[in-house]
């Protein structure tokens, strides 16, 4: 056997060797997805809690689709994911979802905020999920967004710190 022969048999060896430990690592990390969701979620209260939104719990529309008389959950809350919403709320089974999400609120809690609309009244449910359910039912866009999330946080700290640089620069004239 030739150099070349000899070469290509150990680059394939090598490459073999690591389609081996990449299924071993896939196996592990989903075995732990759960587990690093919530540790995200845990890390990223801070910024829930300056980026989240006043979720609403519960308005009335008026002809033209407006809300009025809004009443909103006390805690902000970012939007994960979303589903197609089929079937009932589980706390009223007379009422169809109209919309679902997967919520992370600034308690680094998992929700499903459920929503009803009954040609005059909005109102929503808020259903405690886990990690795991939220994975198995939002899949990982709910780990992809959270990490999204936090990213573009960053990316408008970053900016708005540049900003705030040039001008200090400026009104304290600083060499730069």
């Amino acid at each position: 056997m030739d150099e070349i022969e000899t070469g290509f048999e150990k680059l394939m060896q090598k490459i073999d060797e690591l389609h081996t430990k990449e299924k071993s690592q896939t196996a592990a990390v989903k075995e732990n997805d759960a587990k690093l969701l919530r540790k995200m979620a845990k890390s990223a209260v801070p910024v829930v809690k300056i980026v989240g939104l006043n979720m609403l719990r519960m308005g009335k529309q008026d002809t033209k689709g407006e809300i009025y008389d809004p009443a909103y959950y006390p805690q902000k809350m970012i939007i994960l994911g979303k589903v197609d919403a089929e079937g009932f709320r589980p706390d009223n089974p007379a009422k169809t979802i109209t919309d679902q999400f997967c919520v992370l609120s600034e308690d680094a809690d998992f929700f499903e905020l459920m929503y009803s609309f009954d040609g005059f009244l909005t109102d929503s449910y808020l259903n405690p999920i886990d990690a795991r359910k939220a994975i198995e039912v939002y899949g990982y866009d709910v780990m992809f967004m959270l990490y999204r999330a936090m990213h573009d946080y960053l990316e408008s700290e970053e900016k708005l710190v540049g900003a705030l640089d040039t001008v200090m620069n400026y009104v304290f004239a600083r060499a730069q």
